[in-house]
């Protein structure tokens, strides 16, 4: 039976829906309360092309919260565990949102986009009522909103060649979590060297509906003999990858020491943010349980949710992602394990799901 996601103002088209249904688009996901295209020629076909080729990938779900004002940065600190005090411009930085225990609301990019505006790029959760909370709660002055910006990624190998013909030579001197402005008939757009994929690419923020239309068109004109098509996300890449997904791998009963953030955790006595002492508690404890992957000795596996992990019935853990690898000949896990379970050196009996699987437990990134 096909099921179907029944669309409304509630939940929002993009500027791109348009043209994705044009090529193709076979089923959508929701994200932010917006479309996500899930897939256009299925999980692995999408994935052989993403690795060889160039995609352009819907990602206006990627909404951006801003916050503008004169205490915009201190609202911006408060939110998150990384250290923005020497934030610089023209950078992107991977920030964890927190909680007041420390616990993981929202895993977004942060960029300081003008001396007293910000933009938080947000995974899937509610960043802008938060902040807005944070504000009149503190009695803050600034202004919160969500502007008109929808992201068009641009990824995989030949996004490099597509994007120096459009934008020039120029683009490809931007290095990675770098961002800066590029004309394009007349109408500069904000370029992030990043995405969501390990294949390298481009993020565009489309600030101007009909502007965006017509690069989405130049780019996929000057990329037919590149095999450009539309994309999305891919289940498979990324978790190859060892790229987390906010609401899978990780969520707000989860801290950043447990889903291996640690670099991006501070402790420098002159900022401020919520959770700090809790997570300063932490670090000096220890975690008792944390992220690993999972090499699972079966040839498929499907997920719509968590799954428990057994060994010698005794419940050690959960498995939060999972699909056939190509690269790996086996299914990839990552799952959140008590760490007195953790054993990296044999061989493990696992039960899941009512299966008993042989799996062997890994780092993550995986690596052969």
């Amino acid at each position: 039976m096909n099921s179907y996601i029944a669309k409304s103002t509630r939940v929002r088209s993009t500027p791109f829906t348009n043209r994705i249904e044009e090529y193709g688009v076979q089923s959508y996901t929701v994200y932010n309360h917006m479309l996500l295209p899930a897939s256009f020629k299925g999980l692995e076909e999408d994935y052989d092309h993403l690795k060889k080729n160039v995609q352009l990938w819907d990602v206006s779900v990627e909404r951006q919260v801003q916050i503008k004002g004169p205490d915009a940065a201190f609202l911006t600190q408060l939110m998150t565990c990384r250290d923005l005090s020497q934030a610089k411009d023209h950078i992107c930085y991977y920030a964890p949102i927190v909680d007041d225990q420390g616990k993981i609301l929202n895993d977004p990019l942060i960029m300081k986009v003008s001396s007293d505006t910000w933009w938080i790029s947000i995974a899937d959760t509610d960043v802008l009522l938060y902040a807005k909370g944070l504000a009149i709660g503190q009695k803050l002055n600034v202004e919160i909103s969500e502007p008109n910006v929808n992201p068009l990624a641009v990824q995989g190998p030949k996004s490099f060649e597509l994007m120096k013909r459009v934008f020039g030579d120029e683009i490809l001197n931007l290095k990675f979590f770098h961002f800066k402005r590029f004309l394009f008939q007349d109408h500069n757009f904000l370029i992030a060297r990043s995405g969501w994929s390990k294949q390298g690419g481009f993020e565009i923020y489309v600030d101007n509906d009909e502007k965006g239309l017509e690069l989405y068109d130049a780019l996929y004109e000057k990329g037919k003999d590149l095999d450009v098509r539309p994309g999305c996300p891919n289940l498979i890449e990324r978790i190859e990858g060892g790229l987390l997904s906010y609401g899978n791998d990780m969520n707000m009963n989860d801290t950043p020491f447990e889903c291996g953030l640690d670099p991006f955790v501070s402790f420098n006595e002159n900022i401020n943010y919520l959770g700090k002492s809790t997570l300063q508690e932490q670090k000096e404890n220890g975690v008792t349980r944390s992220l690993v992957g999972l090499k699972l000795q079966i040839d498929k596996i499907s997920l719509s949710k968590t799954l428990s992990i057994f060994q010698n019935e005794q419940l050690i853990g959960d498995l939060r992602s999972a699909c056939f690898s190509p690269k790996f000949q086996c299914c990839l896990g990552i799952a959140m394990i008590d760490t007195a379970y953790q054993n990296h050196s044999a061989p493990l009996n696992l039960m899941i799901d009512g299966q008993e699987i042989i799996a062997e437990m890994t780092s993550i990134p995986f690596t052969k």
